[in-house]
């Protein structure tokens, strides 16, 4: 006696057959970076939505044997800035600030070299203010508490690097002082603001501003590659990065914010426009933005003391990948890329080994 399938039937049994060779792949792809050490923590691929992907690799606490899982909290370093970014949007929506406006109008005593700057140029890394995180001392001063407030003295007298707006140069001082003009503007701390309008009503409960001295369930160890073992990452107080990178989350909760990013609960259509429209360098507001294959694919990177990030939109596609690691090398990004290309049905060579 033979059975009938129905046509359902058997296209339910293709598609998921198809989802198991998918995650095969993409979980091959993955396993070479964690068995050559250049990865360890958290990856997630959605499509409109729905998780085709999302498994943690490696420790989240080496010394104490805890895997990473999706639901593993890590710093994010700058993917911090969009949120920022948002944030900034938001203000001017509120109409208590406008992108043009120069940078001196809420800075008081704002040297003279910064006449010129411009809350625009601070989220395009157009303003020509050097970037703190470069400087001499900076690796000296790293493990010192350094409010927004304190760590804008350390760069509001240097020379301008270049005009403003005629390059593009990234900056992690304009960042820090859009977060300080943030706090200046409302009277509230940044971490109370991108709570109370971004995470609390995204439902993101596993996002937030990193204190080292909290207790905070499911938070990764940071680490570095010292030879072929691992080494705890130096220590960076948190007050240092701020609005340019001070934030932690998960795969999952960054799923949630791509996914409003596709609504109008935070902002217009017009003003999401705005914050993915590049001005020089492929850099909009918060976000990088080029155009492969034909299509939009929107991004960002985070590198901090004992993490690497990344994540990547392709909205013609609405496919979301993300790449979140506990160890300190440049590999989150490549992965990011790597596993969205898998999901388009390109072809991907493995690293080499």
């Amino acid at each position: 006696m033979t059975r009938r399938f129905s046509v359902a039937a058997l296209l339910l049994l293709v598609g998921l057959c198809r989802a198991q060779d998918l995650a095969t792949r993409l979980d091959r792809q993955v396993r070479v970076y964690v068995d050559q050490q250049r990865f360890n923590g958290s990856v997630l691929v959605a499509r409109d939505g729905k998780v085709l992907f999302s498994k943690g690799y490696g420790m989240a606490n080496a010394e104490w044997d805890v895997p990473n899982t999706p639901r593993t909290k890590f710093r994010l370093g700058s993917i911090t800035k969009q949120f920022t970014a948002t944030v900034v949007l938001m203000l001017e929506r509120q109409g208590k600030l406008k992108v043009e406006d120069p940078v001196s109008k809420y800075v008081p005593g704002a040297p003279a070299a910064w006449k010129k700057v411009t809350i625009h140029h601070l989220l395009t890394h157009t303003s020509g203010i050097p970037s703190f995180t470069s400087f001499p001392d900076y690796i000296k001063t790293m493990t010192l508490p350094s409010p927004a407030a304190e760590t804008v003295k350390r760069f509001r007298d240097k020379p301008l690097e270049f005009e403003p707006g005629s390059q593009f140069r990234y900056s992690n001082s304009g960042y820090v002082l859009l977060g300080y003009l943030i706090e200046k503007i409302t009277g509230q701390s940044y971490e109370e603001l991108v709570g109370k309008w971004i995470f609390g009503p995204l439902g993101m409960k596993d996002t937030g501003y990193d204190h080292p001295e909290r207790i905070l369930k499911n938070r990764a160890s940071g680490y570095s590659n010292a030879g072929k073992t691992l080494a705890n990452a130096r220590y960076l107080d948190m007050t240092i990065p701020h609005a340019a990178g001070s934030l932690y989350s998960t795969v999952e909760d960054l799923l949630i914010w791509d996914q409003a990013l596709y609504t109008e609960k935070l902002l217009p259509a017009k003003v999401l426009e705005r914050m993915f429209t590049p001005f020089k360098d492929n850099y909009a507001y918060g976000w990088m933005v080029r155009t492969e294959n034909n299509r939009q694919v929107i991004g960002h990177g985070g590198g901090i003391n004992g993490f690497s990030t990344m994540i990547v939109r392709i909205p013609q596609e609405r496919l979301f990948t993300a790449a979140l690691s506990n160890l300190e090398t440049r590999d989150a990004g490549r992965i990011a890329n790597e596993l969205a290309r898998l999901a388009l049905g390109e072809k991907v060579d493995l690293p080499a080994r």
